[in-house]
């Protein structure tokens, strides 16, 4: 009898697979999962593997250098790449190869509606075990509505509107029309994925054990409601003039209910400066606080004194005792311990960034040469002073000549003879560019030809276009002339005896963007808004009232990288300090996987991506590799500005499955 039951499950299940489900009841593995059912609930131990299993089936957010699922940072105007696109699926999108008939790799929807499917599973038979206590039950809870609002966001944040189960586990052996459901519009997305998480940090824990590194906390859900909440207040999902020009003729087929609101609303903003105050104040303020390492004058590194106008007060009410370059390198290359660094709100070891990072390294030193860095990213980086390129004196500043002697600060060399446009910039610069004559130090090797070198891109240098080997040299090259070193350790290599790689976290979310948000927030608001957060904090905001809050939460940021913090001018307008805030995102985000969502949201998408793609003059050598140039290759200018892009595709199989699902705007070839 059990095996009849059996086969009559295995053959109607196969014939709704054959009937072609939609992905966001996908049974992939159902009979497997069914079949072990009883066992999963009946004891805690199970159903903790069958939780954690499950969330191990989310989108892995630190793969944003390849393989990637998301457009991650390969699909966007500050990082560009010769490598194919069949490995960086960002690029894919870029070159307008993606379409809803073929994703080339890109997309998260099926995934994430099956972990939404086994979230709701887990919650329908939690109380099927029988020796989990009421603790650890609300716990386990808490977990699951996070899972559960986790998957949601990954398709609000890549396809906005999602379809909303609720707690409702669909059966598997019902009729076509049972699943046809139309999408819930881009605020009732926001409201659950927000509501779910809510939930969640009323029940997981606060402080995450070391041995469970990676596994969300209460400040994890409240950061991640944050996040949400920014991106819904934004000009392109809240009304603006991009709302308009991207969504304003998109309307829900059952209805004629517009997916993303047309009327501005200012409380969104008042919504976000509130959830990202209340990370501010976990613990009284005492929760998170950027990552700083303490300034040296021996040892290992010295720090360099404070330029003149940055103030010398102690972090962070200034940039005194603490070394800028140190603070902000050593807690993405691996140096600081992820379980001691407070800035970390979430964040997972990542053996991706770890192995992606050679994808930046010379081609001698075993790497690829091909993660580049736009010339719009070098200028944007300001100089020790905190003046930008455009504000500096010829004294200060200057693209001709090079430097004539080493400079050596926090441990770092900058070589004799750097070309003065890489000279006298800003900490976070060092952190994170490879340019040309820049020192890859590479000390896990022994071999003195693969360590200390000073690289060069020029086209016959060491590390140039003609340095290439095997079939695809014509893509292991810097075609920008900069890389991407913002996870690299100075002891990490992959070539000679002994190379070794330190190990990489990768931070989902830190402090740094919670400021930043706040910050940004808080400027868009003209009048006084009361909130009342679901978990009781009350906050009255306003831009008035909450100006030195503002200014103070940004000047962190600053201060932690040793520049002088926002001038009078800069904040004098609204427009003049979101200026302030779309720069400093782009610099201190680089190589996290944001940019691509700041300029769909702020609606400056078409207008960043139609800039030409710059860097140096990689065909020529000495002072003639010194010159601007647009980038020379088929991979640019093959590159399209879509605004369709602004979301990604829902692939078309699912939308022939389910004639309510509405696809995204421009995906219907």
């Amino acid at each position: 009898m059990k095996f009849i039951n059996k086969s009559l499950l295995l053959i109607s299940c196969c014939l709704m697979i054959l009937m072609g489900s939609c992905n966001y009841l996908d049974v992939d593995k159902y009979f497997d999962d069914t079949l072990k059912y009883d066992s999963v609930f009946s004891n805690k131990r199970n159903f903790e593997q069958y939780l954690w299993g499950a969330a191990g089936e989310l989108p892995d957010e630190s793969k944003i250098f390849g393989n990637d699922e998301e457009p991650g940072i390969t699909g966007a105007d500050d990082i560009f790449t010769l490598m194919n696109w069949d490995l960086f699926h960002g690029k894919a999108l870029t070159l307008g190869l993606v379409s809803a008939a073929d994703t080339r790799g890109l997309g998260v929807w099926g995934k994430c509606y099956k972990v939404i499917r086994k979230a709701n599973l887990l919650l329908s038979r939690i109380d099927e075990c029988r020796d989990m206590t009421p603790l650890e039950k609300q716990e386990f809870l808490g977990y699951i509505h996070f899972l559960r609002g986790y998957a949601y966001y990954h398709i609000l944040m890549n396809y906005g509107p999602a379809v909303l189960l609720g707690d409702e586990v669909l059966d598997t052996n019902e009729s076509t029309e049972y699943y046809d459901r139309p999408r819930a519009t881009y605020d009732e997305t926001v409201e659950y994925v927000c509501a779910e998480l809510e939930t969640a940090a009323k029940y997981i824990p606060t402080d995450i054990a070391i041995v469970n590194f990676g596994r969300p906390s209460k400040g994890a859900a409240y950061a991640i409601i944050a996040r949400v909440r920014l991106q819904a207040a934004s000009d392109a999902f809240n009304g603006g003039e991009s709302a308009r020009r991207y969504f304003g003729t998109w309307q829900r087929g059952t209805d004629g209910a517009y997916y993303v609101s047309q009327t501005y609303d200012e409380r969104k903003w008042a919504l976000a400066a509130a959830a990202a105050r209340r990370v501010m104040d976990m613990d009284n303020g005492t929760r998170y606080a950027l990552h700083t390492v303490p300034a040296s004058s021996d040892g290992s590194y010295v720090t360099p004194a404070l330029p003149e106008g940055v103030p010398t007060a102690e972090f962070p009410a200034g940039a005194g005792g603490i070394d800028p370059l140190k603070s902000y390198t050593d807690m993405f290359n691996g140096e600081t311990y992820p379980t001691q660094n407070s800035e970390l709100i979430w964040a997972r070891n990542s053996d991706d960034v770890r192995d992606f990072t050679r994808q930046s390294f010379p081609v001698f030193m075993g790497g690829y040469n091909g993660m580049c860095v736009t010339q719009k990213v070098i200028d944007a980086y300001k100089l020790r002073n905190g003046k930008t390129i455009d504000e500096a004196t010829d004294d200060e500043y200057s693209e001709e000549g090079k430097t004539t002697g080493q400079d050596i600060f926090s441990g770092y060399t900058l070589p004799r003879r750097t070309y003065n446009m890489y000279a006298n910039r800003e900490m976070r610069f060092y952190a994170c560019i490879g340019f040309s004559g820049c020192l890859w130090p590479g000390n896990s090797t022994s071999e003195s030809t693969y360590s200390n070198k000073t690289i060069s891109y020029e086209l016959n240098g060491n590390a140039g276009k003609n340095s290439g080997t095997g079939e695809d040299r014509d893509k292991n090259y810097a075609v920008t002339g900069y890389v991407l070193k913002k996870y690299i350790h100075p002891s990490d290599n992959w070539a000679g005896s002994g190379a070794t790689r330190v190990s990489k976290v990768f931070p989902i979310i830190r402090y740094a963007e919670i400021l930043l948000s706040y910050a940004e927030a808080v400027n868009h608001l003209s009048t006084s808004h009361t909130v009342t957060m679901e978990s009781g904090e009350e906050y009255v905001l306003s831009r008035a009232g909450n100006l030195q809050d503002m200014i103070d939460a940004f000047n962190q940021v600053r201060f932690r990288a040793g520049l002088p913090g926002l001038r009078p001018q800069d904040y004098a307008s609204e427009e003049a300090m979101q200026e302030q805030i779309v720069t400093e995102r782009l610099i201190e985000f680089l190589g996290e996987g944001r940019r691509w969502y700041d300029i769909r949201r702020w609606g400056i998408y078409e207008d960043v991506e139609s800039q030409p793609i710059e860097g140096m003059n990689v065909e020529a050598d000495g002072d003639d590799y010194f010159q601007r140039v647009t980038v020379n290759h088929a991979d640019y200018r093959n590159r399209v500005v879509d605004r369709k892009t602004v979301l990604l595709p829902i692939p078309r199989n699912e939308m022939r499955k389910a004639p309510k699902l509405d696809q995204n705007p421009g995906w219907d070839d």
